[in-house]
């Protein structure tokens, strides 16, 4: 295929690039990476190659979380120099859980031109395809416990990154805090092997307990209710006057009624009496 060139002023052109099939890329999105100066990506070979695929050759330079502090310099100085940059990540849309926000904020400080391309993103194409509300939602990046107290309360779609090898792990500490809510695990975006798993907690442990887990993952979270809004006032209130019920009936007590795992409550019954 011919892609046209254009004249491009000085400045950083966000460029969103496939995150599976290499034809979803747009015709601009193409356009500007064969008429800017220089490419940044994270991985020159990645990049490379999507790059020989359409027949654009250009100077490439890494750019990414290990040389962010010492390229930013030089790549404020090559605009400054007149030069036209453009910003790709190894797939979807940069600044997307990588260092390229610290470079936008650089270019936003020095008044420089700065534009963004719409393009592929993980993150919507997997809300859309999760069965999930759509209208309100939060991505909060890869899976950290940290985060979670900030998060149980949302009423919204939560959206997290995860990896094959973290996932089942991500799933077992959610399952504690994130109680009642729905999961959608949607992987390998657009590529052959597309799949989305929908499910309790449970449905999902068993089901990858049995199936091969590869791939880029996105770990969705449907919105909390009023009914999954867990009264822990009355259930500690409950645990310090059943002093004399052991830990184990009084856990298991207390699950059927508030539908709280067993362990969950056990730990805190024991560390409510160690405590006292």
């Amino acid at each position: 295929m011919t892609i046209a060139l254009s004249h491009l002023k000085p400045g950083l052109y966000i460029v969103p690039t496939p995150i599976g099939n290499l034809k979803d890329i747009t015709m601009r999105a193409l356009e500007v990476l064969a008429s800017v100066d220089v490419i940044a990506c994270e991985d020159t070979r990645v990049s490379g190659k999507l790059l020989s695929h359409y027949g654009i050759q250009k100077k490439l330079i890494a750019y990414h979380e290990h040389n962010g502090e010492r390229m930013r310099p030089e790549i404020l100085s090559l605009i400054s120099e007149g030069k036209s940059i453009a910003l790709i990540s190894d797939a979807g849309t940069p600044l997307i859980s990588d260092p390229g926000f610290k470079l936008v904020r650089d270019i936003c400080d020095k008044g420089l031109y700065l534009t963004s391309l719409p393009g592929p993103s993980s993150v919507m194409t997997a809300l859309t395809l999760s069965g999930f509300p759509t209208d309100h939602f939060v991505f909060a990046g890869f899976v950290n416990t940290k985060d979670f107290d900030a998060l149980k309360m949302l009423p919204y779609t939560l959206i997290f990154f995860s990896t094959a090898n973290k996932l089942l792990g991500d799933l077992a500490r959610m399952r504690e805090i994130f109680i009642g809510r729905q999961v959608a695990i949607v992987r390998e975006i657009s590529k052959m092997f597309e799949e989305v798993v929908r499910g309790t907690f449970d449905d999902i442990e068993v089901y990858y307990k049995s199936h091969v887990l590869k791939g880029e993952i996105v770990l969705l979270l449907s919105p909390t209710t009023s009914t999954d809004v867990i009264d822990w006032q009355t259930i500690d209130r409950t645990i310090l006057l059943e002093k004399k019920t052991s830990a184990k009936d009084l856990s298991e007590a207390l699950a059927e009624i508030y539908r709280i795992p067993k362990r969950t409550l056990y730990q805190r019954i024991i560390e409510m009496r160690r405590g006292d």
